[in-house]
């Protein structure tokens, strides 16, 4: 069926025009909002000083997430989305959130304990919520793409920097203009370096519920798994603020309790990596079946290993041209993988079949392309 027949009017395209207006709007009035307060808070030079340490767990961060999501990357503009969300639109309704409930407890207690109460139990209620709603609504309206527990891993963990981002903006200002180099210092040491990944493991927890959700086959399951992640999120934040409340023994507490959780947090997320690619295979494995696929092939694209001898041995052999159609190759794979995966547990449109066909066809010409004689 053609697309004119398909889509006999302009009303999608226009659609998504008014949406893609909507969310751009929405991001610039919280741009604005965010660079009025700064620049009526802090001084140019301690902005710009904020930023530029605030650029550094950012550059610690986001790449170890791309690093999780090399088997099926997602579309870099919804990876952008994701971090301007959370820098914008998350931390500017956070703030407004977290000043008014510091105003309640102003009024009728001091301001160590306001500062106390709200840090311990309503910002990580508050940031955990518009952070994970930030990756529910991208299971919501992605999920004919949004394909698991590794996606929802990378959008909370995207989300998250972006937002530590902006708030790091904040805190690297303050210090700056409180107590200059050496308050400077000693905070991009706690927040940059000793916790740039505080924020991602958190909201992780609410991405990792999400992604069990997207996975589920089951009704329930899919209500209740990003409900308890965003439990456990808010949990793991509220106790990771009351260390920060401890006094001496915050350092006790980072060594005894944080190391060892951000280890654990490390070997999951390998594992979760290494899970996707033997998903891949599993279900590559039915069109090799059906001669599609060779054995050899599909061994090779359920291993991260594998794909990059096979990209080495293509840019070795026969120059960009190969190494190119490689890549194609292995993307289409993986696109067709996960799309098997969901056809498998019920999730996937009603234009799954087609778009099966049209990535076996792609996978095809990639294919010849990557074989056909160097040039």
């Amino acid at each position: 069926m053609s697309s004119s027949v398909m889509n006999p009017t302009s009303r999608p395209t226009l659609r998504r025009w008014l949406v893609a207006g909507l969310i751009g709007a929405g991001l610039l009035l919280c741009l604005a909002a965010l660079t009025i307060y700064f620049g009526a808070t802090f001084s140019t030079v301690a902005i710009v000083v904020g930023i530029l340490a605030a650029l550094i767990p950012v550059g610690i961060v986001v790449p170890s997430f791309l690093w999780l999501d090399r088997f099926e990357a997602e579309p870099a503009r919804y990876l952008i989305f994701a971090f301007l969300a959370g820098a914008l639109v998350a931390t500017a309704l956070a703030m407004v959130a977290n000043t008014g409930a510091m105003a309640v407890f102003l009024a009728v207690t001091d301001e160590n304990s306001a500062q106390a109460t709200t840090a311990i139990f309503v910002a990580p209620i508050v940031e955990e919520s518009l952070k994970g709603s930030i990756v529910l609504l991208m299971w919501w309206f992605r999920r004919q793409e949004f394909d698991g527990i590794v996606d929802g891993l990378v959008y909370a963990g995207i989300v998250a920097a972006g937002f530590a981002f902006t708030e790091n903006i904040q805190y690297m200002a303050v210090a700056w203009t409180d107590g200059g180099a050496q308050m400077l210092t000693g905070v991009f040491f706690g927040r940059g370096l000793l916790s740039p990944f505080a924020h991602p493991m958190f909201t992780s927890l609410t991405g990792l519920g999400i992604g069990i959700a997207a996975e589920s086959r089951s009704s329930l399951v899919r209500v209740v798994a990003p409900v308890i992640g965003w439990v456990l999120a808010v949990i793991a934040h509220g106790g990771w603020n009351l260390l920060a409340f401890s006094g001496s023994g915050i350092l006790a507490g980072y060594l005894f309790i944080g190391v060892p959780v951000f280890v654990a947090y490390t070997v999951f997320v390998i594992w979760v990596r290494r899970r996707e690619g033997r998903l891949i295979g599993r279900y590559l494995s039915d069109y090799a079946a059906y001669g599609w696929l060779s054995p050899g092939e599909v061994e090779m694209l359920s291993s991260m290993r594998g794909r990059r001898q096979a990209l080495g041995w293509a840019r070795h052999s026969g120059g960009s041209q190969r190494f190119t159609a490689m890549r194609a190759f292995q993307d289409n794979a993986s696109e067709l993988a996960l799309l098997r995966a969901r056809m498998a547990n019920g999730h996937a449109t009603s234009t799954a079949p087609q778009t099966e066909r049209r990535l076996l066809d792609a996978l095809s010409r990639s294919r010849a392309q990557m074989l056909a004689p160097a040039r």
